[in-house]
């Protein structure tokens, strides 16, 4: 992670918005336009065509593709851009949000922090959807952990009745930068404190997420072949932690 290349980056961004007094209204949204320029500085690497794909980015280390959301929507890339060079996905998560309200003339009205702080376990959904891309061993994800600021613009319809869209999230410093470049790096998702034996509750628990993400996160890890089954206790299956020599490839 170079934190003092991430703010340039954010600077270089902002500035482009300020000058085109245009927050929200970019073709390309602030969150991945900076995370373009923090990955590939140079231009001439940007928007490559891969097959009847284009890439965001092509450069030394292959090929770059940053999506904040729906990542199913990679998939039919990544089928042909893990045929063709190594591949880096991009899915940003928001540790910190500051929401700052604007009148229609842009001035800020109120600011003030989301009470709701990110973490890893917000990518486990997205993650999810690509789940049997994952152990490609041409395939390596990047979870920058940032803090973003998030604008909601006032507009007044014809009915001179006023309510707030959405304008732009633009980021403004990043905490870490989660890299999973293999099955093994993603027991960052188990958390401490499990019992040799375990079930998605107690993982939720210990992981302090809901059941939902809890599950979703054991499928991975079990498919990853970093949790195992070993059984069932009425409709719920029962896991364990595999070490590393018990991991089999």
């Amino acid at each position: 992670m170079d934190r003092e290349r991430f703010l340039l980056a954010c600077e270089h961004i902002l500035s482009a918005s300020r000058e085109r007094n245009s927050i929200g209204t970019l073709s390309e949204k602030s969150i991945h336009a900076v995370l373009k320029e923090y990955y590939e500085p140079s231009d001439i690497n940007k928007e490559i065509k891969v097959g009847s794909f284009y890439a965001d980015i092509v450069g030394k280390d292959g090929i770059i593709e940053i999506q904040s959301h729906q990542l199913f929507k990679l998939q039919k890339k990544l089928d042909i851009f893990l045929d063709y060079s190594p591949v880096t996905v991009v899915h940003p998560i928001a540790c910190e949000t500051v929401i700052t309200w604007l009148d229609e003339k842009g001035k800020a009205i109120r600011t003030r922090k989301s009470p709701y702080k990110g973490n890893i376990y917000d990518a486990i959904f997205e993650l999810y959807s690509i789940k049997y891309t994952l152990d490609n061993p041409n395939l390596r994800i990047i979870i920058p952990v940032i803090k973003v600021r998030d604008y909601r613009i006032l507009s007044i319809s014809k009915r001179r009745r006023s309510k707030y869209t959405k304008g732009d999230k633009i980021p403004f410093d990043i905490e870490e930068e989660l890299i999973l470049s293999c099955p093994n790096d993603y027991r960052v998702f188990i958390p401490g404190g499990l019992k040799s034996e375990f079930c998605s509750d107690d993982f939720a628990r210990s992981a302090r997420v809901s059941l939902e993400c809890s599950r979703l996160c054991l499928n991975i890890l079990n498919y990853l072949g970093l949790v195992e089954k070993i059984g069932k206790q009425g409709k719920k299956y029962i896991y364990k932690v595999n070490e590393v020599d018990e991991i089999s490839g």
